[in-house]
């Protein structure tokens, strides 16, 4: 599958760039108002563990409706700024890995059936309007395409 491959291919070169930053070069913001990389990864981390519970749920549910959660709140409340550096990349890393397994254990059938019902115009980084119907495939593509999004600042090679 496309989407885990890319994610793969995302996870080793941005392991490439980022483990070699110190715990205070990690927690420096780039400017006021601004997530430092540690509350970068905190927050993909916390996507990471979103999506997970989402295309787990979705092999067993005929929509891809699924709860939200504030963003902001969330790096706040696990404390990203202060956790160690190595300690956020690992965990990062390996939860990627599984997802990628995830994503190639999906029935291919499981993938690319339409879903009329999904809320991914709130929840999804590609807005899509509720009319349109959408797949598993294209969501777990845009989990990818975000993870990149936010990751292309922090590493060259992925821009």
């Amino acid at each position: 599958m496309e989407a885990a491959r890319r994610l793969r291919t995302v996870v080793e070169v941005a392991m490439r760039s980022l483990a070699p930053l110190s715990d205070e070069q990690a927690a420096s913001a780039p400017r006021p108002g601004k997530w430092s990389p540690k509350q970068v990864i905190g927050h993909l981390i916390d996507s990471a563990s979103n999506n997970h519970q989402r295309f787990v749920r979705a092999r067993f549910q005929e929509d891809l409706v699924f709860p939200g959660y504030d963003q902001d709140a969330w790096v706040d409340a696990q404390g990203y700024a202060d956790s160690p550096w190595s300690e956020l990349l690992a965990l990062w890393s390996g939860f990627n890995l599984h997802l990628a397994r995830v994503m190639e254990s999906t029935p291919l059938e499981t993938l690319e059936t339409p879903r009329g019902q999904h809320n991914l115009d709130q929840i999804g980084w590609e807005e899509v309007p509720r009319s349109r119907p959408v797949t598993l495939e294209f969501f777990m593509r845009d989990y990818v395409g975000h993870l990149e999004h936010h990751l292309a600042p922090l590493v060259p090679d992925l821009r």
